[in-house]
C-alpha cells in the first residue's frame, strides 16, 4: 500500500519547491519580446537581483543553469594558463574546478574536506606562498551543495586584504542566496553566482553573475561574444541582456518569485530560513542520540540555513528516500558526491517552505526510520516543535 497519493513535497536541495504565484506568473501567453510590457519588467528585475545579494554591482543574466554561470564568471576574468586556487568543501568546489580546467586554466585545490568550511588561515599562508603573483582568483561555495558545509566569506576576504594578494575572491552562492545571509558587498567579493532554482523559487534554467568593478577590469582582451558580461549588465538594446532572444517566462516567473521575498523582506526570509534550519537540526540530533544517524556537520555556525547532508549506515539512507518517497510522498536528496552514496541523504529547506511544511517532513522521516527499522532516539518532533514554537 501506497500513502503518497496526494500533494507531494520536494525536500531536495533545487529545484526547490514552486509557489503557486511564479506558476501562475509563467502560465501565460508569450509576449511580445521586441518592446512595452517585457522590457519594463526585464529592467525592474535588475534592482531586486542587486536586493537579494546585498550588492551595487553589475549583474548579467544567463539562460542556462548553474555550471553556466561557473563558465561565464570564468571566462570574464581568466585566460587559459592563468591559475585559479579553489578552495574545496564538497563536490561543487571540486566541479568549479573541472570547469576551470577544460577552460584551459591551470586549477590548484586547497581541500577542507566535506564536514568543514574553509580555514581562512591555510588560504592566507597559500597566498602569501604565491610570491609571484600566478593566482588570479581565489573560488569558493558560500555553501556547497552537496555537504552543507558554510564558509565564512567575510573571513576569506579578510586572508586576502592580510595576504596583500590582489587575487579575486569568487563565490558561488547557488544554494545559499536567498536563504543564508549574504553580503557581496560587506564582505568584499568580487564576483559571485547563482541560480533561480533554490531560494529564488523559480524553475531551473537561468542563472546569474553579479560582478564589481575590480573584477570586470580584468576582463581578457579576446573575450566570447556569448559570455561576456558587459553588453549583459549594461545592454543598449533589449537583446542585449541576454544575446539573443529573452527566457520570457521564466523572467515572470523571477518576477513573482522576487516579489514575494520582497513582500515577506530580505531579513525576515533569513530568520525563517534560520528557525526551520534549527528546528530540523534539533529533530536530527534527537534522532542521532540512540543510532547510526548524525548531522554532516558538527558544528552549527557552519551548517547551511539553506540544505542538510546526514549520515547514515551503508544502505540505510537509500532504502529511507525510497520509503520517504513512493511510500509516503516525500523527496530527499541523494548523497551526491559522498561514500558510500547509499549511507547519505540530504533534506532541501530552502525558499517557499514554512514551519507545517517542515514539522510534515520531519514526521515522514521519522514514519520511515521506524518502517525501514533503523535505530534512532526518542524526542525529535517535540525537539523540532519547540524550536518553531519558540520562534
Amino acid at each position: 500500500m501506497s500513502l503518497s497519493h496526494g500533494r507531494s513535497y520536494l525536500a531536495i536541495p533545487g529545484p526547490s519547491v514552486i509557489p503557486d504565484a511564479v506558476l501562475r506568473a509563467m502560465h501565460r501567453a508569450s509576449p511580445n519580446i521586441y518592446e512595452g510590457e517585457l522590457h519594463d519588467m526585464t529592467a525592474s528585475l535588475i534592482p531586486d537581483l542587486q536586493m537579494v545579494a546585498r550588492t551595487t554591482a553589475d549583474v548579467a543574466i544567463y539562460i542556462g543553469n548553474g555550471h553556466a554561470a561557473w563558465e561565464a564568471a570564468l571566462v570574464n576574468i581568466c585566460a587559459p594558463g592563468d591559475l585559479v586556487l579553489v578552495c574545496a568543501t564538497g563536490r561543487f568546489g571540486h566541479g568549479w574546478g573541472e570547469m576551470a580546467k577544460g577552460l584551459g586554466l591551470e586549477v590548484e585545490i586547497l581541500e577542507f574536506g566535506q564536514q568543514a568550511p574553509v580555514d581562512a588561515a591555510r588560504l592566507e599562508a597559500r597566498l602569501r606562498a604565491d610570491t609571484d603573483g600566478r593566482i588570479k582568483a581565489v573560488l569558493a561555495c558560500h555553501v556547497d551543495t552537496s555537504t552543507g558545509v558554510k564558509s565564512d566569506v567575510a573571513a576569506m576576504r579578510a586572508a586576502l586584504t592580510a595576504s596583500g594578494h590582489d587575487a579575486l575572491l569568487m563565490i558561488d552562492c547557488i544554494a545559499s542566496l536567498g536563504c543564508d545571509d549574504f553580503r557581496m558587498d560587506d564582505w568584499g567579493v568580487d564576483v559571485m553566482v547563482a541560480a533561480c532554482q533554490k531560494g529564488l523559487m523559480t524553475p531551473a534554467g537561468i542563472s546569474f553573475v553579479w560582478f564589481n568593478a575590480r573584477a570586470d577590469a580584468r576582463q581578457p582582451a579576446q573575450m566570447s561574444t556569448y559570455w561576456n558580461w558587459r553588453p549583459r549588465a549594461r545592454p543598449a538594446q533589449f537583446y542585449q541582456y541576454f544575446c539573443g532572444t529573452a527566457p520570457t517566462h521564466h523572467l515572470y516567473g523571477l518576477r513573482a518569485a522576487l516579489d514575494l521575498i520582497k513582500a515577506e523582506g530580505l531579513d525576515a526570509v533569513f530568520a525563517r530560513h534560520t528557525v526551520l534550519a534549527r528546528a530540523l537540526w534539533a529533530a536530527f540530533e534527537a534522532w542521532g542520540a540512540q543510532g547510526p544517524l548524525h548531522l554532516n556537520v558538527s558544528d552549527a555556525a557552519h551548517r547551511s540555513h539553506a540544505v542538510t547532508s546526514l549520515c547514515m549506515a551503508e544502505g540505510q539512507a537509500d532504502a529511507l528516500r525510497h520509503w520517504c518517497e513512493h511510500t509516503a510522498g516525500l523527496t530527499l536528496g541523494i548523497g551526491l558526491g559522498r561514500q558510500p552514496e547509499s549511507a547519505y541523504f540530504r533534506v532541501g529547506h530552502m525558499g517557499h517552505i514554512n514551519a507545517q511544511m517542515m514539522m510534515g517532513a520531519l514526521g515522514t522521516i521519522q514514519a520511515g526510520l521506524m518502517a525501514t527499522g533503523v535505530a534512532h532516539g526518542p524526542g525529535a518532533l517535540d525537539a523540532a516543535a519547540a524550536v518553531i514554537a519558540a520562534g
